[in-house]
């Protein structure tokens, strides 16, 4: 959608590509060309096996590229989007022109996961909750949300891990995102990223959480900040 240079969107754990970044689509398509892929077992993305993982994201998501003929694009991730694009970033250095990562550093950042297993939602009555993972990728799950949740906890346990030799691979320019009281993706983390990685910084975005980009929290700055930094590689 949008015309332009590619802009590749990669969606969280539990979201999925044009509700993750509903809050961009207006602004980045007066501009780019934006992309707002499934990942698989998300979303309207069918697979027959329901297993998936941050590297299994990765070799889709340059398979994607491929299909579609995208040989270099802006990469722009939030949370599991962001650890996907930094993989990428190491795996396939030459199919990015910038790398956006929101709300994720690199590093694994697992605390509260257990409140998301399957078991211990039924067991604190958080039916909301497990009814939107029905709705949002019954496509991809084909109703098993409880193995969804279970390989999304899995997922964010593992990954994305990556170590300082990796980070200091990563040769695109490169902007970090959080909110001031995102507790996946502290200061010091990001002190720790952008120090490995050269041509790279990172912004706080005052008063957000882990979702700064989104409706109720900022996203004009957000938006802004993210354009006025690719702009620069376009």
């Amino acid at each position: 959608m949008g015309v332009g240079d590619p802009v590749l969107f990669l969606h969280s754990g539990f979201s999925r590509g044009i509700l993750a970044f509903a809050s961009q689509m207006l602004d980045f398509q007066r501009k780019y060309t934006c992309y707002f892929p499934d990942f698989r077992g998300h979303g309207r993305t069918r697979c027959d096996s329901l297993e998936w993982s941050t590297p299994q994201h990765v070799k889709d998501i340059a398979e994607f590229m491929d299909r579609l003929h995208i040989n270099k694009a802006h990469v722009i991730g939030y949370g599991m989007g962001g650890g996907v694009a930094l993989h990428l970033a190491v795996s396939h250095p030459h199919r990015l022109v910038s790398l956006t990562s929101i709300g994720q550093c690199g590093f694994v950042a697992a605390e509260g996961s257990e409140e998301f297993e399957p078991e211990w939602l039924l067991q604190n009555g958080r039916n909301d909750f497990i009814h939107s993972m029905i709705e949002r990728h019954m496509d991809a799950h084909q109703g098993n949300w409880q193995e969804f949740l279970r390989e999304k906890v899995k997922d964010w346990r593992t990954y994305p891990r990556l170590n300082d030799e990796e980070l200091r691979s990563i040769a695109c320019p490169t902007l970090f995102i959080a909110g001031q009281y995102d507790e996946l993706a502290p200061e010091e983390d990001l002190k720790r990223a952008t120090a490995l990685i050269h041509n790279s910084r990172y912004v706080i975005v005052s008063g957000c959480s882990h979702r700064p980009h989104m409706s109720g929290e900022n996203p004009v700055f957000v938006n802004d900040t993210i354009m006025d930094f690719i702009a620069q590689y376009s």
